[in-house]
């Protein structure tokens, strides 16, 4: 599959023009190990190394229209793994403050090797289980593997109107803030690498 053919078929999907945007600037195959870089533009995930992997591209689509995003924005990424979703989300929203948290020191440093010109993307090598409360609130948080059950501890890291996007084992679950309430709205059928 082609970097055209993947974007047709995101957009044959219905997302809009600022993630198919994004997707078409940011070269995947920088993200994935080069015995993988024929495979980067199938729609799957592949491995990066570390018992990690990438998302497939509908997936991260998916996430990244749950998101409603905007320019502007604080916007904080648990699991960043390569940084292929921290530059995506830099291209939909380049006015934006985009942190992301990555546990694996050799994936953090490879991302921040990758991402070294784009200034609105900061890094941290920590664990991100619990967020990151030290810059918190966040207009949107995105979480790129799966928790067991609701991350509640996240709540109070988002601003009063933000928005959560997080897999808990095979659903993705988008939580809403909403004067005070948290709003839930859940989709089945995806499967994740657990959080760490």
């Amino acid at each position: 599959m082609t970097k055209k053919s993947l974007i047709d078929s995101l957009q044959r999907k219905g997302f809009s023009k600022d993630i198919l945007s994004a997707f078409s600037i940011v070269k995947r195959e920088d993200f994935v190990l080069s015995d993988y870089r024929y495979l980067a533009y199938r729609d799957r995930p592949l491995p990066i190394g570390e018992n990690a992997t990438i998302s497939q591209p509908f997936t991260i689509a998916f996430m990244l229209d749950l998101l409603d995003l905007y320019d502007g924005m604080k916007i904080l990424e648990i699991g960043s793994g390569c940084g292929y979703v921290l530059a995506l989300l830099s291209e939909i929203a380049p006015n934006s403050i985009v942190l992301g948290v990555e546990i694996n020191s050799d994936l953090a440093k490879k991302s921040k090797e990758l991402l070294k010109e784009k200034t609105n993307i900061r890094i941290l090598n920590t664990d991100g289980a619990r967020g990151y409360s030290a810059e918190a609130p966040y207009d949107r948080i995105l979480v790129s593997a799966a928790y067991a059950s609701e991350p509640t501890h996240l709540y109070k890291q988002l601003h009063d109107t933000g928005v959560l996007v997080t897999p808990i084992n095979n659903s993705i679950i988008k939580y809403k803030k909403v004067e005070g309430r948290i709003i839930k709205e859940k989709h089945f059928g995806f499967s994740f690498v657990p959080i760490l």
